[in-house]
């Protein structure tokens, strides 16, 4: 092998091998050209469409590397690994000879490369890691001296090579970055490399040599294993490296990813301590041999288009594998991988009557009080947390109280430091310890561990010895001196002050990489990053007599404690669900602090956290708790403001509360039974009503319930639901049609002696994802049912209350008037009430089958919470947002399916949105799959938004009504990114 040579590839057109084709392998066919940076590549296309693959190998190539890689084929079929076969010529040799260059064919594989597949999902990042694993475990046991053998991309020479090919980095800048880059990986490389296993690799395992199939999800998954060229011996940890380094540029921006890899490998080939540590300093080799010799090859070979075409995506693997520091992502391999860290300082031993902060601060009087910036923090409720000034009201309110000092610890992750309309999670946890001494004199600084101490820019440095370092900092700390301290010494003064004075502590290890400093302020890290920056610091609590709260991510432990009590049928969101513990208005926010937009949650009407709701509760649950069947004031009241929201004349003028929305359907349906005398119900197809025995009765959607259609009751009759995008009549003018058929339905019932007693219908059909029905239809099948005899039910618990925004009710975008109204989710807010509106008529009907009673609905509770939530929703002018907001929002997304084919009808009004997700926009064949992935990386980028219709391929859009403009514009941005990169 010469060093820092490059190799050009051999002179063959597609005309030679099509020639090559024919006079070796007896197949007359067109060649295309592939790329390849050393090597020619042709695929071969026959008159019937059969595909090969011909190869013409690089003349620094001998016959025994070629017999190695034979070989390899084979170990990797034994193990079950596919790889395309090598075709024999017309003579039955693999290897041919044309004009002294050897030349090989072998199947083509069906499939798609993965190297232009974009945005790669956790699951496919996880299938790289094991199909690596795969290669190495396949390939242990080859031995062929063909394998040995000396060539560039070998790891183990990687660091030579760079130097070696660095001087053709026309860019200097580049050129440096390259060069001190590829110095640390292999210093931290010489320290493990004589434990690192050597075995035969593939060597150049990546998302382009790796053939992928779509698979069930609709995502691109790897399959299939091509090009051994570079086959050898090598480090067994270099074929984890390579595949890493081709993960990168696939969402360069966050290259921790990449662990999915990493852990999946180590789950299939257990990797040494040695071998982990060894991971991304040969990632980072790899990623700079890459972009030395891609440019070395465009200084030797100018026509390569291949390596031209390259060098963008090798660029960006160079700097997602150097854009977290190399100590701290080898730590992330490390935790990632379960293995130990290194052990962080004990306390020495304190005197008992040492108190907080006093090994610290020996003079401080008063107490200490450790403030809670936290995501669960009381203190900062109702958006307080989102103040920029938050943590120093948190400290303000602490000395006010009587605090000498107040703490604000390591390891909280804080909600104050949450940003919101973000793809990526905010630096939210603290690597070190703040105190915020009360104004006062001038007093004591003291050592809490002994070392060497040493004075830093703003503050001091205690050196223990032992790889850990204390650090003390802030603007009004005054040191003394340097030198040996030992634990209790004076290491200097903190000022005297009118102001409160802030102190930083952090203990961390010695290596730990430079970060941002603030003297007043603790560094903060993003939760992604805490695996790493939990092992390279530690709490410094221990040694300042406190308390330690420091946190880490639950999520996984708290999904594990769900499963093991909850019933299969309990539905839960996402394959790796945050643990959200906080909400503020249309946002969520996870335990790490991490913001979401709440696309979904219609039950929180009015946003979360609403103060006014809080504080109507509050009150209530301090003065009483009774149900209706005593005399109060708020149920009439709340009932009068209830009926207030009908139209005008409507004759809906009695108010029943229940609970929920499926006891408000359930008590309708029986409502309308009892007032006619009837028991039949027509329910339309596809529709969701409740759970309870009745309102589950009329619940057809196979989504919910895939036997639905076959298990209805006898009382229950199915109607065909007027969908004009993709029901059985379609377009603007469908009513008709559907009317004839309702019709006809009704007919039918007539003459079986099934006479109708109620008609119920979503107003507009939620579950379908917010379909508007065809216009003239509701009037219709209301004046049909009427002419019969029977009532009809507008379900509104999904899309009434001001959801539809130019409308208050479902029910007036149709330009009816229901007989039963029935209403729920967001009247409380989140609190449990369901209602259901009638006319007096009706509703005492039911006094023929018994007494109407429900504990909670009704109750002093629920009508004190109900009518602070009537008073927020006009106080907010959350209809005129559901009509603004909800204008922009679906003009955006309707502007997105002129860039995104897989963009369908944008269906629904105000803030009830459905987008359609179809493969085909002529056939409509719904793309399910695409839209439950899509929602995973949706995710990911910060937006909560779930799936919904029958066919589960309609994204539901039903936020909070106080959506903000800025939110929207986030989603439609974030959506267009996933549909432009891949989910």
């Amino acid at each position: 092998m010469s060093v820092g040579t490059g190799l050009v590839r051999p002179d063959v057109t597609t005309a030679d091998a099509v020639l090559i084709a024919r006079e070796h392998y007896g197949v007359d066919a067109e060649a295309m050209e592939l790329g390849s940076n050393q090597d020619r590549n042709f695929v071969l296309i026959e008159p019937d469409g059969a595909r090969s693959v011909l190869r013409v190998d690089n003349p620094v190539f001998g016959d025994g590397a070629r017999d190695a890689q034979h070989q390899a084929i084979e170990a990797y079929r034994a193990a079950g690994v596919a790889v395309p076969a090598v075709l024999p010529g017309l003579d039955g040799a693999l290897t041919q000879r044309w004009r002294g260059l050897a030349v090989r064919r072998s199947e083509f594989a069906d499939g798609a490369s993965l190297v232009d597949a974009g945005y790669l999902a956790p699951v496919v990042l996880a299938e790289f890691g094991a199909l690596a694993a795969a290669s190495v475990n396949a390939l242990a046991g080859l031995d062929h001296p063909g394998l040995d053998r000396a060539q560039m991309w070998d790891l183990r020479v990687a660091h030579e090579q760079i130097l070696a090919l660095a001087p053709s980095i026309a860019d200097s800048a580049l050129r440096s970055r390259v060069r001190r880059s590829a110095d640390e990986a292999a210093a931290a490389l010489a320290v493990v490399a004589p434990g690192l296993p050597v075995q035969p690799i593939h060597g150049d395992l990546t998302d382009d040599n790796v053939i992928g199939r779509f698979g069930a999800d609709a995502r691109l998954h790897p399959q299939v294993v091509i090009d051994l060229g570079d086959i050898g011996l090598g480090w067994r940890v270099a074929e984890l490296a390579v595949c890493v380094s081709s993960m990168l540029h696939h969402e360069p921006e966050r290259p921790l990813r990449a662990l999915d890899t990493v852990a999946a490998f180590h789950a299939d080939a257990p990797l040494s301590r040695d071998e982990a540590l060894a991971v991304w300093p040969l990632v980072v080799l790899r990623a700079g041999l890459l972009i030395a010799s891609g440019w070395r090859q465009l200084e030797i070979d100018g026509d390569n288009d291949y390596a031209a075409e390259r060098i963008a995506g090798e660029q960006a693997i160079f700097d997602a594998a150097t854009a977290v520091p190399l100590v701290e992502v080898t730590e992330h391999v490390q935790a990632r991988l379960g293995f130990a860290r290194v052990a962080p300082p004990a306390a020495e031993a304190l005197d008992a009557e040492t108190s907080a902060l006093r090994t610290l601060l020996p003079d401080l009087g008063g107490a200490v009080v450790v403030v809670d910036p936290g995501v669960e923090a009381e203190g900062l409720d109702s958006g307080r947390w989102s103040a920029p000034d938050a943590e120093e009201r948190l400290v303000a309110d602490a000395h006010a109280g009587g605090a000498r000092a107040a703490v604000v610890p390591y390891g909280v992750f804080r909600l104050t430091r949450t940003v919101v309309d973000t793809a990526d999670a905010a630096a939210t946890w603290p690597v070190e310890t703040e105190i915020h001494v009360a104004p006062g004199p001038s007093s004591r600084l003291t050592a809490p561990v002994s070392g060497e101490l040493r004075l830093t820019d703003g503050g001091v440095r205690i050196v223990r010895g032992d790889g850990w370092d204390i650090e003390v900092r802030g603007s009004d700390i005054e040191p003394t001196r340097a030198g040996t301290v030992a634990q209790g010494e004076s290491i200097g003064r903190l000022a005297a002050s009118f102001d409160i004075r802030s102190l930083v502590v952090g203990v961390r290890r010695s290596e730990a990489p430079p970060a941002p400093t603030a003297p007043a302020s603790a560094r903060l890290v993003a939760p992604e990053r805490v695996a790493a920056w939990r092992r390279l610091t530690a709490d410094p609590a221990p040694l300042l007599g406190l308390v330690s709260h420091a946190q880490r991510d639950e999520a996984e432990d708290e999904l594990r404690r769900r499963e093991r009590i909850f019933a299969e049928a309990q539905e839960r969101y996402y394959e790796h669900p945050p643990q959200i513990e906080r909400g503020w208005r249309h946002h969520l926010i996870d335990t790490t602090g991490r913001s979401y937009i709440d696309m979904v949650n219609n039950v929180a009407g009015l946003g979360h956290g609403h103060p006014k709701i809080a504080a109507a509760a509050n009150r209530q649950l301090k003065t009483l708790g009774t149900n209706s069947r005593f005399l109060f004031r708020d149920l009439a009241e709340y009932s009068e403001r209830l009926i207030a929201l009908m139209p005008l004349g409507s004759g809906l003028d009695t108010v029943l509360l229940v609970n929920s929305g499926s006891e408000a359907v359930d008590l309708a349906i029986r409502l309308a039974q009892a007032a006619t005398g009837r028991r039949t119900v027509v329910a339309l197809r596809e529709a969701y009503h409740g759970w309870t025995m009745a309102s589950d009765a009329v619940t057809t959607s196979a989504y919910d319930n895939p036997d639905a259609l076959a298990t209805r009751p006898d009382w229950v009759h199915v109607a065909d639901v007027p969908n004009p995008f993709r029901g059985t009549h379609r377009g603007a003018d469908s009513a008709a049609r559907y009317l004839s058929d309702l019709a006809d339905d009704l007919d039918r019932l007539d003459s079986e002696g099934r006479e109708v007693a109620a008609f119920v219908c979503e107003s507009v059909l939620g579950n379908a994802g917010g379909v508007l029905l065809p216009d003239g239809y509701l009037a219709g099948a209301y004046e049909r049912v009427r002419a019969r005899g029977g009532l009809c039910i507008a379900d509104e618990v999904q899309v009434g209350f001001g959801r539809m925004g130019s409308t208050f009710w479902g029910f007036e975008q149709s330009g009816v008037i229901p007989d039963i109204v029935t209403i729920a989710k967001p009247m409380g807010n989140g609190f449990p009430i369901g209602g259901v509106i009638t006319t007096k008529r009706i509703a005492d009907a039911l006094s023929r089958e018994g007494q109407f009673f429900s504990s909670a609905g009704g109750s002093t509770l629920s009508c004190r919470i109900g009518l602070a939530v009537l008073d927020a929703m006009v106080e907010d002018d959350l209809q005129r947002n559901a009509q603004e907001v909800g204008a922009r929002l679906a003009a955006g997304l309707r502007a997105l399916a002129d860039r995104h084919p897989l963009v369908g009808p944008v269906h629904g009004e105000g803030l009830y949105l459905g987008v359609e997700l179809v493969r085909d926009r002529e056939t409509m064949e719904p793309a399910a799959a695409e839209a439950a992935a899509i929602c995973e990386r949706m995710r990911e980028l910060g937006v909560i938004v779930l799936t919904t219709s029958e066919r589960s391929n309609v994204l539901k859009i039903k936020p909070p009504l106080c959506l903000s403009v800025e939110s929207a514009d986030h989603v439609i941005a974030m959506l267009d990114r996933v549909l432009s990169e891949g989910w």
